[in-house]
């Protein structure tokens, strides 16, 4: 059996974003207590960045609660403020889910998100215009290592049948 009990101090942190505007560390640890249905990371965002960029999921729910830090929550078109001790919702939806946390602080932002597993996923990106679908996530591993993972834009689909051999004439 899996050790049910972890402690952050003794996570694996790794690093998460790119640029100016994302930033931060984050450790897994869903997988790390035996959890099969939920997932879970512990993220320290430094000030003025976010971790990730602005996104929905299809078919998961995720929750956040700041542990330490202040910065602003993003659902759809609305902004709060957070702080230390607030707990977080991101239903599962299209774009007007949306939602990022970002840290308008001075000091780091940590916090825990966790979400269900419920596979496939799909990711909306409404401020690049991008989607994610993913599929056969491993337990405790990344979308990047889904058996499925594909990101694009809804402007580069193709017709059901292009490519294929319908033996009709062309």
């Amino acid at each position: 059996m899996t050790k049910p009990v972890i402690n952050i101090a003794d996570l694996s942190m790794r690093a998460v974003g790119k640029g100016r505007r994302f930033a931060g560390s984050a450790g897994r640890i869903g997988g790390l207590v035996g959890m099969e249905q939920l997932g879970a990371q512990y993220l320290v965002v430094p000030p003025g960045k976010a971790a990730y960029p602005r996104h929905s999921h299809r078919t998961n729910e995720e929750m956040f609660i700041i542990l330490e830090g202040a910065g602003e929550y993003q659902l759809g078109d609305d902004i709060w403020p957070v702080q230390a001790g607030d707990v977080i919702a991101a239903p599962a939806g299209g774009v007007e889910t949306a939602h990022q946390l970002r840290n308008t602080s001075g000091a780091d932002l940590r916090y825990l998100a966790i979400s269900t597993r419920n596979d496939p996923d799909i990711m909306d990106y409404p401020d690049s215009g991008k989607f994610a679908v993913s599929a056969g996530v491993p337990r405790g591993g990344s979308m990047q290592a889904a058996a499925f993972f594909y990101i694009g834009r809804k402007d580069s689909a193709v017709d059901y049948w292009d490519g294929e051999d319908t033996g009709e004439d062309t």
